[in-house]
């Protein structure tokens, strides 16, 4: 028996006695992917991307251990949310104009102390005083600085289209408008390199893609550790009491701790290992979050059908977007049909083997967004179920 014919044996008796559709956790697989990224930072604190992760329990349970600290959350109202549920330390990734969010954070002296809100341009500091209100806490400030490599006098860019402050002397203007200003503290400084850490390096099948992404990777490497550190060089020179400066991302790792300018870095994906994170050069995950969709149809020889399935994840549309059938092996979709929005079709001999009612187990494209499709993530170790949790959405929170 393989290793993933002994898992999916696992998973199945597992959960023998729940309905399916349904999600779960290897706690195991978990574990190990954490202590991998803390091997690979080096020594400089993990701290989680909750958009990865979606689940408080699991936050709760990674944080606990030695080499993470602090949250990366996605909205403000998650911010707030997971503050008032008693973590201490939220860094909100994202700008954000949810003015009666702002109105809470400032009048509130416990959240302005556990939250630190991104900015990239002026306009976002009026638009928390104008949110404020009667709210006089000071609230806490990273900005971010663009990471994208741009090429021919910026005719050519690598990289997600982030924050308008590409140079460290954008930066340093923004931080002492910032710092000028009362009601605000200066206390991070954040740099996401997207285009190194979430694009896989070992692309199956395409080796001179593979390649070309490797040699840009490497470069855009390089650009950004010399264009970062004399970023925060600019900022502790007008700030220097600067707290932190994040970086990373879990396709990155090892490579952004090498840095001496960063103090942290951030990381979620690594920990569930979604579909997207198999070709990777730089590392390799366990997968730990699967669903599972029961077959309800045999329309014929080497094909089944399962209820659901069609959980696309964001980004550019395409086929690495929908999850991929992963157990039983020998699974894939009908090219006609894709993965459908309450049945799926699945050829391949495997199929033949498959009853009513038996189950098929996938993995999503991305980590977190698996949890905007089921309430509750069963937490396995070995063959059993040991926990039943719920997801963000299971509390009754879609943030986004």
């Amino acid at each position: 028996m393989t290793a993933r014919a002994a898992d999916r044996a696992r998973y199945d008796r597992a959960t023998a006695h729940l309905e399916a559709p349904l999600a779960l956790v290897d706690l195991e697989a978990f574990d190990a992917n954490a202590a991998d990224l803390v091997r690979r930072s080096g020594g400089k604190p993990v701290r989680v991307a909750s958009k990865s992760v979606r689940c408080r329990a699991l936050l709760e349970r990674v944080l606990a251990k030695d080499g993470f600290q602090g949250i990366m959350s996605f909205t403000l109202a998650e911010s707030l949310w997971l503050a008032r549920s008693g973590f201490d330390d939220i860094l909100l990734a994202y700008p954000s104009a949810d003015r009666s969010g702002f109105a809470e954070l400032t009048a509130d002296p416990k959240l302005a102390a556990a939250v630190t809100v991104m900015v990239d341009d002026p306009a976002q500091l009026d638009l928390i005083d104008a949110a404020r209100g009667d709210g006089c806490e000071v609230v806490r400030i990273c900005l971010e600085l663009d990471t994208s490599l741009k090429l021919f006098g910026g005719r050519v860019r690598v990289g997600a289209r982030r924050s308008p402050l590409h140079s460290p002397a954008q930066l340093a203007e923004v931080a002492r408008m910032v710092t000028e200003r009362p009601g605000f503290r200066l206390v991070g400084l954040m740099a996401y390199e997207g285009h190194i850490a979430g694009v896989g390096d070992a692309v199956a099948g395409r080796p001179l893609r593979s390649r070309a992404i490797r040699l840009m990777q490497a470069a855009a490497r390089r650009e950004l550790a010399e264009r970062r550190g004399a970023a925060v060089r600019a900022v502790r020179s007008v700030a220097p009491d600067l707290e932190f400066v994040n970086g990373g991302g879990t396709g990155s790792v090892q490579h952004t701790a090498a840095e001496s300018a960063v103090t942290e870095i951030a990381a979620g994906s690594g920990l569930y290992v979604p579909r997207l994170f198999d070709n990777y050069t730089s590392f390799s995950g366990r997968p730990a979050a699967l669903f599972a969709l029961p077959v309800v149809r045999r329309p014929g020889v080497g094909v089944v059908t399962v209820l659901g399935g069609g959980y696309p994840a964001s980004g550019a549309a395409g086929p690495d977007r929908s999850p991929v059938p992963y157990l039983p092996e020998g699974l894939a979709y009908d090219p006609q049909e894709g993965a459908g929005e309450v049945q799926t079709p699945l050829l391949g001999s495997p199929a033949d083997d498959l009853l009513i009612g038996d189950r098929v187990w996938f993995r999503h494209a991305k980590a977190g967004e698996l949890c905007e499709r089921f309430a509750s993530l069963h937490l396995v170790e070995g063959d059993e179920v040991t926990a039943t949790v719920p997801t963000y959405r299971g509390e009754g929170h879609t943030f986004l």
